[in-house]
């Protein structure tokens, strides 16, 4: 029994996090090609505006997770028709959050920045990459969806496929645009675009040709089941609002401490812990469908067993990430063409911020175990207080008690203080054991 369990959660664990490292290898090589070919204003400029795109991903998120939660449980308990209506409902909110980012970012482009915080050498830079990226975020809302069901459609595979081609062809446009042909960060987010809905070519044959049991075929809109998906993704939709506010908060902060130079060494962590991030989302991502069936099907055993297994891989593979970073900041801060006194600066300050993420990747399991297991409002509750209450909290007002020496703890910080609060969660949680429901 406990090799078959093994066996899934790495047929399911490997492709996700390999998918989520296709993911950071495409941020990093952006980071390092404009950094090299545009110099360090215009990685600045790309990290100003990282939150917008983070807002947007965790709209699509909220569909995505919303929809394969959902399908995840029906399928558990065998209502193949209701996880197939799940599906439909959630590609058409995806679909429409695409077509609005695009005449958002296209239309507003100038206002969109403005708020970002882009001024000076920075605003210009940054409409740049807003306008290219938003042009092509229907494709991105839309790809991101169907690989969410395409894993949980016991398709992990193609999901892993589609981000390695994916990468390997944003690496190849991100070097044509922004060497030859000299187009900075227009032409490292249209190489973005254009690998996106290269990859959504790629994971639509799943559906298209039927290898699944899921499917595009019509379907009677239900306001209900609209509000249901919204309600199961809201949990991960506020927890991926943790990194722009987190990254609007710090830059903030940053600029106030340290000036540009702040902003600049910012931007290069930024890039790095991105992959520490891959692992344990990958790790999340990848059991969220284990939870769900398990839970769908009342196998309590079971369930218990694959919540231990991922925080057991999510804390191994952040904590190896966090001491690469430690043993070799400067071969790896200096990947980005940044000048030496970057370099130095980031290389100082960079295990001060990641140690953090060893603490978050438990949190980010616990969320992923809650609303995996129709525990939504605990999961609400928890990823408000970590991604929008305390992390800006903690950022801002800790450096203005303690002084700048505290500004690249303020992340551990606050994710040890969300773990105090989601372990006794938990326990409350399941004081009388695990409390199934229908759905």
């Amino acid at each position: 029994m406990e090799a078959s369990r093994k066996k899934v959660i790495f047929q399911n664990v490997a492709p996700a996090i390999l998918a989520n490292a296709c993911v950071f290898l495409f941020s990093v090589v952006d980071g390092i090609f404009v950094g090299q070919g545009a110099g360090m204003q215009a990685l600045g400029a790309v990290n100003l505006a990282l939150p917008f795109v983070l807002i947007v991903q965790a709209l699509n998120a909220m569909a995505s997770i919303g929809g394969v939660t959902i399908t995840a449980i029906r399928f558990g308990s065998g209502d193949k028709d209701g996880a197939q209506a799940a599906f439909m409902h959630a590609v058409s909110i995806n679909l429409v959050v695409g077509v609005l980012v695009t005449l958002i970012g296209c239309g507003l482009t100038a206002p969109v920045c403005s708020l970002l915080g882009a001024t000076g050498n920075y605003f210009e830079l940054a409409k740049d990459y807003v306008f290219w990226w938003a042009m092509f975020a229907v494709a991105n809302s839309v790809s991101l969806n169907l690989q969410s069901f395409c894993r949980n459609d016991g398709d992990p595979g193609m999901v892993a496929i589609t981000n390695v081609v994916i990468t390997v062809l944003n690496i190849f446009l991100d070097w044509l645009f922004v060497f030859p042909m000299q187009k900075g960060v227009a032409g490292a987010a249209v190489a973005t675009g254009i690998s996106q809905v290269i990859g959504l070519l790629v994971v639509l044959t799943h559906f298209i040709f039927k290898k699944g049991d899921l499917h595009f075929k019509r379907y009677k809109p239900q306001a209900k089941l609209y509000a249901k998906i919204v309600l199961r993704g809201l949990p991960e939709a506020i927890a991926q609002f943790s990194t722009p506010v987190t990254t609007f908060c710090m830059n903030q902060t940053l600029m106030a401490a340290y000036g540009e130079i702040g902003i600049n060494a910012f931007s290069v962590i930024s890039y790095l812990s991105s992959f520490t991030m891959s692992i344990f989302f990958g790790a999340s991502e990848g059991m969220q469908p284990l939870f769900g069936q398990a839970y769908g099907a009342q196998q309590e055993e079971d369930l218990k067993y694959y919540y231990r297994a991922g925080q057991i891989i999510s804390v191994v593979g952040s904590t190896v990430c966090v001491a690469v970073y430690i043993v070799f900041p400067h071969v790896l801060c200096g990947l980005f063409g940044a000048d030496a006194e970057t370099i130095d600066f980031a290389a100082l300050h960079i295990w001060e911020y990641c140690w953090g993420f060893i603490v978050g990747s438990i949190n980010t399991i616990i969320s992923a175990y809650f609303y995996s297991t129709k525990r939504s409002v605990l999961a609400i509750i928890l990823n408000t207080v970590r991604s929008l209450v305390m992390n800006s909290l903690v950022i801002i007002l800790l450096p203005m008690l303690l002084g700048k020496v505290v500004v690249w703890h303020t992340f551990g910080i606050y994710e040890v203080l969300v773990l105090v609060l989601a372990v006794f969660m938990k326990k409350y949680s399941e004081r009388n054991g695990i409390v199934y429901s229908t759905d």
